[in-house]
């Protein structure tokens, strides 16, 4: 006789072990809206003052939750977004997490206004390749099978996009925009490599980590801007506000939160983490594609699919 119990416990249990990859999953579709409203919001605009906004905009809808749960701490426990308070050390190592990212974001911004999304997306692609590195060295990762196959399909089909910007008079080799996004997503994979070490081994909670990283990076920023754009008139007019800028903090900081509730399952893996967010570029390549009219479109979908591929081989596993 079948006990349907058991199969029905077994099966639960089997979907709640899975459940931080399909809240990776979640990060990767508001990454990808993120990117889009990024390539936007940056388009002739002023680099500098359209990150601050974005960062602005991403504090201070996280900051409403931080308001209610100052105001009505047992509400906010009840649903999940509790603060926890945390000593120096804890700000510090946060600050470093801004400093790293910051500097993603500087190179990243640049890049992206000088070169086509669909170019930009992908070789941010490569961020696993980086994190893939670290996780087996720091924190002695070992990927199965399905899960190596997968990885090297998505760096593979990477490199595919690095030949396809060569069609459209961007050499790899020459361009310093795209070192500017390579640094960028060394600096991105670090910081990602840092967030493991924050949720599970500092033990700060998602809402706790969000809302300090963004106040530091915030006044980086305002550091940076005070010397090259503050001063200047001319750079000051220049700067066009657009309903993206918005966009793109609130977009980020769900995402981020999605990913950070995922690091918080000791199962986790952040090679695969970062391997699944990948899959936003389905809506960064497709969708931007069509929207900023850029070139060769279709055979970008042929290492778009090696990618999507490689996404499915790490959750089939």
């Amino acid at each position: 006789m079948v006990d349907f119990n058991t199969g029905n416990s077994y099966r639960i249990k089997n979907y709640l072990r899975a459940m931080w990859m399909y809240l990776g999953l979640m990060a990767a579709v508001f990454l990808g809206l993120h990117s889009l409203c990024k390539k936007h919001a940056v388009q002739g605009n002023e680099v500098f003052p359209v990150l601050l906004g974005t960062v602005l905009s991403g504090f201070l809808f996280v900051a409403v939750f931080y308001v209610i749960s100052i105001l009505y701490p047992d509400y906010a426990a009840a649903n999940g977004y509790n603060f926890q308070d945390i000593v120096a050390k804890d700000h510090g190592f946060i600050f470093f997490k801004s400093m790293l990212m910051a500097g993603s974001w500087i190179l990243a911004y640049q890049a992206l206004k000088h070169l086509p999304i669909t170019i930009v997306s992908p070789i941010r692609s490569a961020g696993p390749f980086f994190t893939f590195i670290g996780a087996i060295v720091i924190y002695k990762e070992s990927p199965n099978f399905y899960q190596w196959i997968g990885f090297f399909l998505i760096v593979f089909s990477v490199i595919l996009y690095s030949q396809i910007g060569k069609k459209e008079g961007i050499d790899f080799k020459t361009n310093k925009w795209i070192f500017a996004i390579i640094g960028a997503t060394f600096l991105g994979a670090s910081s990602g490599l840092y967030d493991k070490f924050l949720i599970q081994t500092i033990k700060l909670n998602p809402q706790t980590l969000q809302f300090w990283f963004c106040l530091y990076t915030i006044l980086i920023l305002l550091i940076i801007l005070s010397v090259t754009w503050f001063p200047y008139a001319e750079k000051r007019k220049a700067f066009t506000f657009r309903w993206t800028i918005i966009a793109v903090g609130v977009l980020l900081q769900t995402a981020d939160y999605f990913y950070f509730k995922a690091l918080q399952d000791p199962e986790a893996s952040i090679m695969l983490l970062s391997a699944i967010k990948r899959s936003q570029l389905i809506i960064a390549v497709v969708i931007g594609g069509v929207l900023f009219k850029e070139q060769n479109k279709r055979i970008k979908l042929v290492p778009l699919a090696g990618i999507l591929l490689g996404v499915f081989l790490i959750l089939y596993s």
